[in-house]
């Protein structure tokens, strides 16, 4: 049975997949100006083909994309070695709707991506496809060269992985709104216990400067670490022209910005009602995608 409808030109079957093309290359990268750029390359590699010869577009497009996504992500695990502190995601603008996809926003969260990080990449490509977007072993097999045996072995070792290190407890858009609000309440009146009594007692605090702007030169572990770092920190912030709630990477986040310019992004894991994840996002390369989609939508 052919998938294309008769009649729709490159462009029309290339649009209609490209935000299923965005989520698997920006999971399998964690960055979303480098999904971007594989979904440019996928581009230029669709218009070659003769789609006469393409019986499921869906499907040979997300083999271009995967290809090209895990070429990129060698590519990144090689700048990661030289990458200055600690390392998180490039955060990435969702709509409210993913946050209402429980598993969609699960597998974009910023712990879900760090878990992801300490994949191999045929690993974390072989997970995206299979447990997030359920696609058939054989169809991940032709996207990633492998026999579709090989494949179900990558899957069940990918698959375990994950489940030891994955976040456990359930997280409800009402706890992750407490947390926001509790952060930013700590950081408008300085009255921070609100904040504290939300930590979990093995709280981690990542902080991501890029070596370029200050941040945490290694993770912080535990709340009353955690606590003692906040107490300082917040009480030196400089003044934030604005500090706004938005959708990022499928839950609530705080954006500061200081003038027209995003300066930090903090997300948090909550399980349970207590905060087990802050990330703070504070490297300008990895703000700017942020920065150019505010930007486009005022």
């Amino acid at each position: 049975m052919v998938e294309r409808t008769t009649g729709q030109s490159a462009t029309e079957i290339f649009v209609a997949h490209r935000n299923l093309l965005f989520t698997v290359a920006y999971e399998m990268l964690g960055s979303a100006a480098d999904a971007e750029d594989v979904l440019q390359e996928t581009w230029l590699r669709w218009t070659t083909v003769d789609l006469d010869t393409v019986r499921e577009p869906r499907a040979y497009l997300v083999r271009i994309t995967t290809r090209q996504a895990l070429t990129q992500l060698r590519k990144l695990g090689r700048r990661k070695e030289s990458y200055v502190g600690p390392w998180l995601p490039e955060p990435l603008l969702t709509t409210p709707d993913v946050a209402e996809d429980v598993e969609l926003a699960d597998s974009v969260s910023m712990a879900m991506l760090l878990v992801m990080e300490t994949l191999t990449p045929a690993e974390r490509a072989v997970f995206v496809l299979r447990e997030v977007f359920s696609l058939e072993y054989e169809e991940i097999a032709e996207a990633v060269d492998k026999t579709p045996a090989a494949v179900r072995q990558i899957a069940h070792r990918a698959r375990n992985h994950v489940g030891a290190r994955r976040p456990r407890g359930i997280t409800s858009q009402a706890e992750a709104r407490g947390a926001t609000e509790a952060f930013q309440k700590a950081v408008t009146t300085g009255d921070l216990q609100g904040l504290f009594d939300l930590l979990a007692p093995d709280v981690v605090f990542i902080g991501d400067g890029g070596g370029v702007v200050q941040a945490t030169p290694q993770p912080l572990h535990g709340a009353d670490v955690v606590s003692r770092f906040l107490a300082e920190g917040l009480s030196h912030l400089p003044g934030f022209v604005a500090m706004e709630t938005a959708s990022v990477n499928g839950g609530l986040a705080v954006i500061m910005r200081a003038g027209d310019t995003v300066d930090t992004i903090v997300t948090m894991q909550t399980e349970n009602g207590l905060i087990t994840g802050i990330y703070v996002i504070r490297n300008p390369e990895k703000l700017s995608w942020v920065q150019e989609e505010i930007a486009m939508a005022r």
